[in-house]
């Protein structure tokens, strides 16, 4: 094991998967693109690498087998409902017997909470499919539930992250009591609302909060499955995203026992009548520091942020359900990025986003407890990629630790690689 702290750079091998004949990626970080075996790999493919999504757009849900040099792409379903940083939020359901997958698709169910949307599972070994009435935003590790947001909603507060919709909203609540995050039984398909957004708005209320349109991101649920993480986020200008205020929230599957762990309200100079969110750059959000920002579970208790903390933005970890907090790695974690754990909690893999002058994303290693830094990889991204439809590296673990996955568009197509950090990692 290293001696830190110390940074330094490895050459690891890489590989892209796929023939190359049409684009590959999975989107967002932290969900593993492999199945249990570590044999199967999600991916979705279409055929343009940055346009805009328009509402008929598709994207083809499928995966490769690793034993098969990752050449022949295995189709399963076809969907609409995607974009570029979550695709279709497909997840391997490995709490469940042989091979099956989860995605979401477009639905005419006009008696559930967001009738053009629902989910589907593909058992890969039989064929066979079966369509839940709520879209997905994250299943639990042991396959038994899901937790479900409105992805309309969020093509309004977010755009990068919602799906469109035949009918968009049109003055939308800003606060709804009948819409939040929603508990899916993902054998039988029943559901029920958690916590509304209205709810939210009076969990340590903030006068902020009174005249702003409301949201939720970032949902990640615990390895043991007994509890959840979500960044509530609100805004009077959703257009401009250095205007969202973000708060750290954790609570059971059951809505209960909820604990706030963070809240970054602060003053916004942005909502001046003559600010032009159009001059915000790129990644200016991303590198605010106000941003609390993508929160990852490093075990049963203990959560990663990039955020600020007593007027300090780090890295950092908390304990749930307790006031404890600790930067981690203040000398070489200076920046925002993807974070998520191996599963044995010792590995941190997580990237950058571009350098202004080089345009480079950093991939990199962690290990906590010496405090010791790697970086596996640099990875070009076209400064003329737009907010929407950029692509971010997003590196997934596989789920022994020793290979990591990521999107890059660093050939001039989208694609996705594998890494292989054993020699680090084992």
């Amino acid at each position: 094991m290293m001696n830190g702290p110390t940074i330094r750079t490895h050459t690891c091998p890489i590989e892209r998967i796929g023939s190359g004949e049409k684009h590959h990626f999975f989107g967002y970080y932290n969900k593993s693109v492999w199945d249990k075996t570590n044999r199967y790999i999600l991916t979705n493919r279409v055929d343009m690498m940055t346009a805009d999504i328009a509402l008929t757009d598709t994207a083809e849900i499928g995966y490769y087998d690793s034993f098969d040099d990752k050449k022949e792409f295995h189709l399963l379903a076809t969907t609409t409902t995607w974009n570029w940083q979550m695709g279709c939020q497909s997840q391997w359901l490995d709490g469940l017997a042989g091979r099956q997958a989860i995605y979401n698709v477009r639905a005419n169910n006009p008696a559930h909470p967001y009738p053009e949307f629902a989910s589907e599972i593909a058992n890969v070994d039989t064929g066979e499919k079966r369509q839940l009435p709520l879209p997905v935003y994250i299943t639990a590790p042991n396959s038994k539930y899901a937790l479900c947001i409105d992805y309309k909603r969020l093509f309004v507060t977010h755009e990068t992250i919602g799906y469109q919709a035949a009918e968009q909203y049109r003055n939308m609540d800003l606060a709804p009591s009948d819409d939040g995050i929603y508990y899916l039984d993902i054998t039988s398909g029943d559901y029920k609302m958690l916590v509304s957004y209205q709810q939210l708005t009076q969990f340590h209320h903030v006068d902020s909060m009174d005249k702003a349109a409301h949201w939720v991101s970032h949902i990640e649920i615990a390895p043991d499955a007994n509890r959840i993480l979500f960044l509530h986020r609100w805004s009077e200008r959703v257009e401009d995203e250095t205007c969202f205020l973000h708060r750290l929230i954790t609570m059971n599957p059951d809505g209960s026992d909820m604990h706030l762990l963070e809240c970054s309200d602060h003053p916004i100079p942005q909502l001046q009548e003559d600010f032009d969110a159009n001059a915000v750059g790129t990644f200016d959000y991303e590198k605010s520091e106000y941003q609390i920002s993508h929160p990852t579970w490093q075990d049963k208790e203990h959560i990663m942020v990039w955020g600020p903390h007593n007027g300090r933005i780090h890295y950092h970890l908390y304990r749930d359900q307790t006031e404890h907090v600790e930067v981690v790695g203040e000398k070489y974690l200076n920046e925002n990025g993807h974070m998520t754990y191996s599963n044995d909690g010792q590995w941190m893999l997580s990237d950058t986003y571009p350098n202004d002058q080089t345009h480079e994303r950093i991939l990199f290693l962690y290990h906590q407890d010496t405090d010791a830094r790697i970086d596996v990889g640099s990875f070009y991204a076209d400064p003329n990629l737009g907010k929407i439809n950029r692509c971010d590296l997003h590196p997934r673990w596989n789920h022994d630790g020793t290979k990591a996955c990521i999107d890059s568009v660093h050939e001039n197509e989208r694609q996705m690689y594998i890494i292989d950090v054993s020699e680090l990692t084992k």
